[in-house]
C-alpha cells in the first residue's frame, strides 16, 4: 500500500518535517465517504503522475484526537496539503479523483 498511517505521536517526523509535500487525509471508520474516498486516495498515491510528487497520508481523527483538534478539523473527510511543514490547502467532503488531481497541481505550482 501506498499510503502511510499517521498517528499523534509521529504527525511532525510524517508530516511536518517531511521533505516531500503530503496529503493527508483525517478520516474515521464510520465515516461512508471516508471509506468511499480511500480508493480514490490509494490510486493518486500509486499513480506515476503523482509518485514523485506528494506522498499520501491517512490520519484517523478518532484515534489520533490531539492532531485532528489541533488541525482544527470539523468535518470529514478532510483532505490537507502540507508543504514545507505548512498547510497550503483544504478539502472537505468526497470528492472525486479528478478534483482531487486539479487541486494537487493547483496547490504544488
Amino acid at each position: 500500500m501506498a499510503i502511510t498511517n499517521v498517528t499523534d505521536a509521529n504527525f511532525d517526523e510524517e508530516v511536518t518535517k517531511s521533505e516531500k509535500p503530503v496529503l493527508l487525509d483525517a478520516w474515521a471508520t464510520w465515516c461512508q465517504p471516508c471509506v468511499a474516498l480511500s480508493p480514490i486516495l490509494e490510486s493518486i498515491a500509486t499513480s506515476e503522475k503523482f509518485k514523485d510528487k506528494i506522498m499520501v497520508k491517512k490520519l484517523n481523527a478518532d484515534e489520533n484526537p490531539t492532531t485532528a483538534g489541533n488541525l482544527g478539523i470539523r468535518g470529514l473527510p478532510t483532505m490537507m496539503i502540507f508543504k514545507n511543514g505548512e498547510c497550503v490547502g483544504t478539502k472537505v467532503g468526497l470528492v472525486s479523483e479528478n478534483v482531487i488531481s486539479d487541486w494537487i497541481d493547483d496547490t504544488l505550482v
